[in-house]
């Protein structure tokens, strides 16, 4: 009987063994009665399957049966031990009925179970819970007795459940692998008709294997924990070896690794066998197929075509071959990955066939593989060619283009930028001709070594035509390119003409421009006439040099404008700006003289202005009775008025406009500089004239005294 057969009734806890032994060492079964009726039917399978557990020592030493009728009536507690005389009379060697704190009535309990032991064929006492110590150690009880022993009758259930589906699995896996390993010791014959069959066991034997190994690792931790936690901690189960039989656990483990090994050996053997035949065949159909059809695809592939879009239909029909052989190429790999699996695990006699058709396999891959890469190099590199020279063309067509445009630029600088422009194409030009002689040589050194690779077919007469087109190709594209470069010398030529022609108008502008920006500095920032003498010479000076500055501008604008008729009379065309620029340059000059001649009469009065000022200022108070004549005074005085009158003069250009130097409040300035002194001078008069007349006084005293 199995526990799943009746499991519904095993979890009522009808009957159970907790495990507890008495003094004799007999296992304890225990009846907890309930207040409700209870089946005797399933009582009894209850009963029957609880004693199937033990092993025959076990029950040899006897049950002690506790029928716990403390809630239940007395005819049910009778019953049931009546019905243990036909349950299990010879295994019984005491039920001890546990009575209830107010006993039975009396008339109830006429029936004495002693005076049946006899025909019973056990003993029957009544006792209460409390004096069931007398018969049976408080830690071999479950705490309903007041014990210490520890049950948990659903994890005993589902722990029986695990014991007997182990059991059950792992007797008929070791049939069947026993079966197999048997018929794999056969003839050759059996081998293959068992080899057909299906060798798969029902259950997973790692499963299997498994689950045992977790059942004995929890029987044995139960039993190491029940020997050392006496009436404390977790008590005995009655899953120890006694009840569930480890040895037998550890038996079919046992059996069931030794089977399950030789049966990993003879899968093993049977799918080397298989793995070999499938081997041999799927090498066959690779070698065959490289040789038959993949061979012929590659024999009517010659040519590399006359243009880009010819050779990318010869490479998309490349692709397709390859596409096919990239499939039995798969197939290669994965042959060789297997076949080098069976070489290292393999035996002696399987060595040799394995190493011939690796070697085989490998001799007939790379070679078409080579082939493959061959063919693709090929059309690689005409295809490159072919999209070098259609670059070069479009490179050329557009030089061409430029060159025979008309050049009409706007300034010396878009000359510059088309002329760069020029030389840009005509540098790029060279690199694409010296990149299609290269790929060229490529595609011809290829061609040469193609015959190599021909599977005996005669090549010539089409590598011939391929060798011709590459050198036409390249022939036409270095007479084109040498066209253009005559073309460019001469453009080039014209074109530097043109900048040294813009670039003359534009400097004899940027001439007139300094010009003007000379005279307005002259007439904003020259306006100082010094403070004395020194510092107007050193005016002066600097002066001639400003002015030095500007006629060296004016003539270097005169030659750049000779420059530009003659270039204009070289390139047969008229200048847009040069008519306009001499009178401009012309104009400020004629401006810029008038202002620096007035700006050099200015500074030479001042200086004699300050020369003669200074003349008379310098005289010490120690040689007062040196006097100063009176022409000195009149010559300050004249000099200085005509100063200071020639500043409120403005400078009249040659075309009639006034301007003058300077802000108003610098010409006050320097006017005021130049009163500052004539006064000076004026309060020297007048000093000297008051000694005069001192002097002239002491002289008329002295006249009648001396009479």
């Amino acid at each position: 009987m199995e526990a799943s057969i009746i499991l519904p009734v095993l979890k009522k806890k009808l009957a159970f063994l907790s495990g507890g032994k008495d003094r004799r060492s007999g296992l304890i079964l225990t009846i907890p009665l309930c207040t409700e009726q209870t089946s005797m039917e399933e009582l009894s399978a209850t009963l029957d399957y609880l004693l199937s557990i033990p092993s025959e020592k076990c029950k040899a030493r006897g049950f002690t049966v506790i029928v716990d009728g403390r809630k239940s009536q007395w005819n049910i507690v009778k019953t049931v031990v009546l019905m243990l005389q036909n349950v299990i009379p010879a295994e019984v060697s005491l039920v001890c009925v546990v009575k209830p704190d107010e006993f039975w009535d009396k008339k109830v309990t006429h029936f004495c179970f002693w005076k049946e032991k006899d025909r019973l064929g056990f003993e029957v006492i009544l006792v209460s819970a409390n004096k069931l110590t007398r018969y049976i150690e408080p830690c071999q009880l479950t705490d309903e007795f007041g014990g210490s022993l520890v049950y948990d009758h659903l994890d005993w259930v589902n722990k029986r459940l695990v014991f007997e589906k182990f059991t059950k699995e792992s007797t008929s896996l070791l049939d069947e692998l026993t079966v197999i390993n048997e018929n794999e010791k056969g003839s050759q014959a059996e081998k293959d008709r068992s080899s057909e069959s299906n060798i798969l066991p029902s259950f997973d034997p790692e499963t299997v294997l498994q689950t045992g190994h977790e059942l004995l690792s929890e029987l044995q931790q139960r039993r190491f924990n029940g020997s050392e936690g006496g009436g404390s901690g977790t008590a005995w189960s009655p899953m120890d070896d006694e009840l569930l039989a480890q040895p037998q656990v550890m038996k079919l483990l046992d059996s069931l690794r030794e089977q399950y090994t030789k049966y990993q050996e003879v899968c093993r053997q049977r799918s080397k066998r298989s793995q070999l035949e499938e081997i041999q065949t799927k090498v066959m159909q690779v070698v065959n197929w490289l040789e038959g059809p993949g061979t012929d695809q590659l024999r009517t592939q010659w040519g590399i075509g006359d243009s880009i879009r010819a050779s990318q239909a010869l490479q998309q029909k490349h692709e397709e071959i390859e596409s096919q052989h990239s499939e039995w190429f798969a197939v290669y790999v994965e042959l060789n990955q297997q076949i080098a699996a069976l070489l290292t695990a393999g035996d002696e006699e399987d060595l040799v066939e394995l190493k011939g058709l690796q070697q085989q396999l490998s001799d007939v891959c790379y070679r078409q593989a080579s082939q493959l890469e061959f063919r693709q190099n090929v059309l690689q590199s005409a295809h490159e060619f072919h999209m070098t020279a259609q670059d070069l063309s479009q490179q050329l067509d557009g030089l061409l283009g430029m060159l025979c445009a008309d050049v009409a630029p706007a300034d010396g600088a878009a000359i510059q930028q088309t002329l760069k422009h020029l030389e840009e194409k005509l540098k790029s030009v060279e690199g694409a001709l010296q990149s299609l002689r290269e790929k060229g040589q490529v595609l011809l050194d290829q061609m040469s070594t193609q015959t190599s690779f021909s599977y005996g077919k005669d090549v010539g007469s089409e590598n011939k035509e391929n060798i011709d087109h590459i050198h036409s190709v390249m022939e036409d594209m270095q007479l084109r390119k040498q066209r253009c470069e005559d073309m460019v010398d001469v453009r080039r030529l014209k074109m530097l003409q043109m900048v040294q022609l813009f670039k003359c108008e534009e400097d004899a502008s940027q001439a007139v421009e300094w010009l003007g920006e000379l005279l307005d500095a002259l007439l904003k920032t020259h306006i100082r006439l010094g403070d004395d003498s020194q510092e107007t010479k050193v005016l002066l000076e600097k002066h001639k040099k400003f002015v030095d500055v500007a006629q060296s501008t004016y003539d270097y604008g005169r030659q750049l404008l000779q420059a530009t008729v003659v270039l204009c009379q070289s390139l047969r065309c008229t200048t847009r700006s040069s008519g306009d620029t001499l009178p401009r340059l012309n104009r400020v000059w004629k401006q810029f003289t008038v202002t620096s001649d007035e700006r050099q009469h200015r500074l030479e009065m001042a200086s004699a202005f300050h020369t003669a000022a200074e003349k008379i200022l310098r005289e010490s108070p120690e040689l007062a009775e040196l006097m100063v004549d009176v022409e000195a005074y009149e010559e300050v005085e004249t000099v200085g008025k005509g100063l200071l009158d020639r500043l409120t003069v403005p400078v009249i250009f040659p075309d009639g406009s006034e301007q003058f130097f300077g802000s108003p409040g610098d010409m006050a300035s320097s006017a005021e500089s130049i009163r500052d002194r004539m006064k000076l001078v004026e309060e020297k008069r007048f000093l000297q004239e008051e000694e005069q007349q001192r002097l002239d006084e002491e002289a008329l005293e002295a006249g009648p005294r001396e009479s």
